[in-house]
């Protein structure tokens, strides 16, 4: 049977190398295409899954096409690139290739096919990856390969078949390891996809916390912005009013005394009446000067109560005697009475003078009628502890509510027609309310427009100690003999015993044994000094609370205040009162830290 010619394929770069032409005219010559095929794609390096599938792709066809007319299997190389072994199947006549055959070899490789002209092919390639040694030499051993495994010499039915079923039990072997390693693959995708969807809802997370951060930052920075140009606003309206209030002293000054010069025959009763503007006008620009200096003291922290005895009906009277002139036609002045037990109280007097005459006319200046009320009482703290609860209340303008808290800011001054004839320079609130903080009281304004205003100060009550009251036990440390010789009279005379201590090393040890009612505390004692022994009585539970007096000739620093914010009191030791140690042992515990008091007048 002479083999059909084959149709030229397409052209290549490089022309494919016949390697051999098989006839297959029946079962047998099957076996042998399908044994051959399977040797040359070994022989090429074909993978073992890649060869069995053209093996049995090409035993498809073969027992699809047998019976056709000088059916005939050519097998060439194509050089490539990509390199790859084609086997064409071409018979004569009519035959039509099954369609189950076409099927089955078109799930296993990529499979043409073609009718016409009184014949047919069918064709199928394998790639491989190079071509190893060269074409002669691989071509001649492809033939050597197909010529064992071809024809009638080649293994029996049999042993084909048990091949067969080798490659089956190896695919399917292969087939099982694949399915286990896309198993395998396919967890370690979803654990993966897991942790993608974690970090991405954690990275949401964060992203969305940095946003709203963001957010809130650019919204701080707005809020700061309007603060800024507020602060801006009100410093300039602060400037324009001060201008104002100074210019208008000055010049009223510079007036007067401009005609005291130049009219020097004026009656003596008109230069008295001018002399007497004169000084007006200076103490209306001190007390302005006054004032503008508090303010920057109480800011600043440089402003400390002066703990003393005060006597509120004493303070109470002062201010109603004052202040009565400053009251318009048909408004009442009205300052209650003393509480009881209010006699005899530490406070700053000078402090507290100063907050109330500030509320009592900021009130009289905006009642036009009615009454302005200063009432006092005596409430009951929540930690036990007593209040003075001291209120001034008017039947004023009133402030809007959204005004309640800018009036506390320096030179703030609420708009309105009633500020006109009664230019300030919006800095007696913010003072007051400091001054209230300085003595460890808190100040709340309450206010209706068109109903009047009212604020409330709540002080802590601090009773002085009964006269003649004594002392059990003091601690004085210092390392200076000769001032402990000075210092001893003093404090027996506040105290049944003194404890002396020369140095620092021993004094907490001293003090935890004696258990004092107070300790007197010089500041250079040596290697170990008096902040240090400070520093360990805070330290100490059991001697946090224990009152302590420094004595200093020293000139302190803001740093070293800092570092006595646990002292009742810093007090000079050019100046040693033994009722001041007292007061100040009695006193409460200072908000800030407290300058060295200077001495009394007359010490």
């Amino acid at each position: 049977m002479n083999a059909p010619e084959f149709p030229a394929p397409t052209e290549q770069a490089v022309p494919p190398v016949h390697l051999e032409t098989v006839p297959v005219g029946n079962e047998r010559d099957t076996f042998g295409l399908r044994r051959g095929a399977r040797a040359v794609a070994d022989l090429l390096g074909v993978d073992g899954q890649d060869a069995v599938r053209l093996a049995t792709a090409l035993s498809e066809l073969g027992r699809g096409l047998l019976g056709a007319d000088r059916l005939a299997a050519a097998f060439d190389l194509v050089p490539g690139p990509p390199a790859a072994l084609r086997v064409t199947l071409a018979w004569r006549g009519g035959h039509r290739l099954p369609a189950e055959a076409l099927e089955a070899s078109g799930r296993l490789l990529p499979t043409h096919h073609e009718y016409g002209g009184g014949s047919g092919l069918v064709r199928v390639e394998q790639r491989i990856g190079p071509v190893p040694g060269t074409l002669p030499d691989l071509a001649g051993l492809a033939r050597d390969v197909l010529a064992g495994h071809t024809g009638h010499t080649g293994p029996s039915a049999r042993e084909d078949s048990r091949s067969q079923t080798r490659d089956l039990i190896a695919a399917l072997e292969h087939t099982r390891a694949q399915r286990e390693e896309l198993l395998r693959l396919n967890s370690e995708l979803e654990e993966t996809n897991r942790g993608v969807l974690a970090l991405y809802s954690e990275l949401s997370e964060e992203l969305e916390e940095t946003n709203r951060g963001v957010v809130a930052l650019y919204a701080e920075l707005d809020e700061k912005s309007r603060q800024l140009r507020d602060a801006s606003e009100a410093k300039s309206r602060f400037w324009a009013n001060v201008s104002h209030e100074l210019r208008t002293p000055v010049n009223a000054v510079v007036g007067l005394a401009e005609l005291l010069r130049t009219d020097a025959d004026a009656p003596a009763e008109e230069r008295a009446r001018q002399l007497s503007l004169i000084a007006d006008s200076g103490r209306t620009l001190l007390a302005l000067v006054d004032e503008l200096l508090d303010v920057a003291k109480a800011e600043s922290g440089t402003l400390e109560p002066q703990w003393a005895p005060l006597d509120l009906r004493a303070v109470l009277s002062h201010l109603e005697g004052t202040l009565r002139g400053l009251a318009r036609p048909g408004v009442a002045l009205r300052i209650g009475p003393a509480p009881d037990g209010t006699e005899a109280l530490l406070g700053d007097e000078t402090m507290l003078v100063r907050v109330l005459r500030n509320l009592l006319s900021n009130a009289l200046k905006f009642t036009e009628h009615g009454s302005v009320r200063l009432d006092a009482v005596v409430e009951p703290h929540p930690d036990g502890a007593p209040d003075l609860v001291l209120t001034v209340s008017d039947t004023g303008v009133g402030i809007p509510a959204d005004q309640h808290e800018r009036v506390f800011e320096e030179f703030y001054q609420v708009r309105g027609p009633h500020q006109r004839g009664r230019r300030g320079t919006g800095l007696g609130l913010p003072y007051a309310r400091r001054l209230t903080e300085i003595l460890g009281g808190t100040l709340h304004l309450d206010s209706v427009p068109g109903r009047g205003t009212s604020i409330t100060v709540r002080l802590p009550v601090h009773p002085v100690p009964p006269a003649g009251a004594r002392l059990a036990l003091l601690v004085a440390v210092d390392d200076d003999p000769v001032f402990r010789e000075v210092l001893r009279p003093v404090l027996h005379g506040i105290a049944d015993r003194v404890l002396e201590v020369p140095d620092g090393a021993g004094a907490l040890g001293a003090i935890r044994a004696a258990r004092p009612d107070g300790v007197v505390l010089d500041l250079h004692l040596g290697p170990v000094d008096g902040y240090q022994v400070l520093a360990g009585l805070r330290a100490d539970p059991a001697l946090r609370q224990l009152p302590v007096v420094v004595l200093t000739s020293a000139s302190l620093s803001a740093a070293e205040l800092g570092r006595l914010s646990h002292a009742r009191a810093v007090l000079p030791k050019s100046a040693l009162d033994g009722g001041r140690i007292a007061a100040a042992l009695s006193a409460p515990r200072p908000a800030v830290p407290r300058r060295p008091l200077p001495p009394e007048d007359g010490s």
